[in-house]
């Protein structure tokens, strides 16, 4: 059985890490595209059964068969077209596999007919590294034959010195995706989790006329462990400056710090006046984060002398987020959720309507300070000043990251 790839609407996907593997399966769901492309840049195992067999099975997700067709699975589902070229049939896609290039720049994009790629290393993430750095670049894919490159996590610009790249641009699908040029954008970050979910969170807030109001804003993730962390204590790499990176995963939790402030001003701007606070704690599951939202807004007071930013007025906020613009990419929920209820959730977050929580203070500003600049007949001004704290989970993994992923991925591909 000869399948013709160049003929079909294809992916690349460059690794089969954690994220490059659940974008293939994601991929083997949605069906997006006619046929996958990955490339592993090395030998695995030491058979064809052995690669399809890293394919097939995910410790957090499971068999592949019962991903795509439920706990009773459905029996076999791949099948080798040819051993020699790497190319099988997973569920009726094609997928080949390509293990002879690491540099971006030696991947044959051009010959395997793919314009878009999807960079899942975590290595690659400078938009503004040459083409043909010697150690690789993500713009290395676009030497190899692909239009477009989308990077699996934020831009890292390693030259302090170098402005951001008029051609590169980050997206979160559902909040600032329509910026996309495709005929001035070629090298794309998707962000990351917790920045998706987080501006998911944020999005309608700053769409309302009274929660737009913000005078601070923070927030933690409670996040799962990730491969950049210890399995088992190791010492600290020479000059580290955070020894707990190095510390067993799965026997702590461990304060760490996360970009997620930093990566969401690149997807609403509005946010750089608040100066955004972000951290986040690392904990010994596998995957579906939490994020805890605070946000202290300049109230508003009814006729009652009530304030109008309460638990009610934010939860239907997200009511009708979810049910509007935002559907489908946002949940509310009004029940008692745990972790274990959210994985393999497709939506960017979920926001667990039943510990939404305010708080309403008051300013003082006294009639002196005013007179103080001049004015006279000054009295005293009570501000009313409303903290909120909401909570939103995350599969941090497949469902809020890949899943979103691979929605910018399709709208990119959309307009090539």
């Amino acid at each position: 059985m000869e399948i013709n790839l160049k003929s079909k609407r294809l992916l690349g996907i460059n690794s089969l890490g954690r994220i490059g593997k659940l974008t293939l399966w994601n991929q083997l769901s949605t069906k997006d595209f006619d046929g996958i492309v990955v490339n592993v840049g090395r030998e695995v195992g030491k058979s064809t059964d052995d690669l399809l067999q890293v394919l097939e099975t995910d410790t957090t997700y499971g068999q592949l068969s019962k991903f795509l067709n439920g706990v009773k699975g459905g029996g076999p589902i791949s099948k080798v077209i040819d051993a020699e070229k790497l190319l099988f049939e997973i569920d009726g896609m094609p997928v080949k596999i390509l293990r002879s290039e690491r540099n971006p720049s030696g991947i044959p994009w051009r010959e395997e007919g793919v314009q878009l790629v999807i960079d899942c290393t975590g290595q690659f993430l400078d938009p503004a590294a040459a083409p043909d750095a010697p150690k690789g670049s993500l713009r290395g894919h676009l030497i190899g034959g692909a239009r477009k490159v989308i990077a699996s996590a934020p831009f890292k610009i390693k030259d302090k010195a170098a402005r951001m790249p008029e051609d590169a641009l980050m997206m979160v699908y559902g909040v600032n995706h329509l910026q996309y040029n495709p005929s001035l954008h070629n090298v794309i970050s998707a962000a990351s989790c917790t920045t998706t979910g987080l501006s998911h969170m944020i999005k309608p807030l700053l769409e309302d006329a009274e929660t737009s109001k913000i005078l601070t804003a923070s927030m933690s993730t409670v996040h799962s462990a990730t491969n950049t962390q210890s399995v088992l204590d190791a010492v600290p790499k020479a000059a580290a400056s955070d020894l707990r990176k190095s510390r067993s995963v799965f026997n702590n939790i461990i304060l760490s710090t996360t970009g997620a402030a930093k990566a969401l001003e690149s997807i609403l701007p509005e946010i750089q006046k608040i100066g955004f606070m972000a951290d986040s704690v690392r904990i010994p599951t596998t995957t579906v984060s939490l994020i805890t939202l605070n946000i202290t807004f300049n109230s508003g007071l009814d006729e009652s002398g009530n304030p109008l930013i309460n638990r009610n007025y934010l939860n239907n906020i997200y009511r009708t987020a979810a049910a509007g613009a935002q559907k489908d990419l946002l949940v509310f929920s009004e029940r008692q959720n745990v972790s274990a209820d959210l994985m393999g959730f497709r939506a960017a977050t979920v926001i667990e309507g039943c510990e939404t929580h305010t708080r309403t203070g008051f300013v003082n500003l006294p009639a002196s300070m005013f007179e103080s600049y001049g004015m006279k007949n000054a009295t005293d001004i009570n501000l009313p000043v409303t903290h909120a704290k909401i909570f939103g989970w995350y599969d941090n993994e497949f469902g809020s990251y890949v899943n979103m992923l691979s929605k910018l991925a399709a709208y990119v591909d959309s307009k090539l």
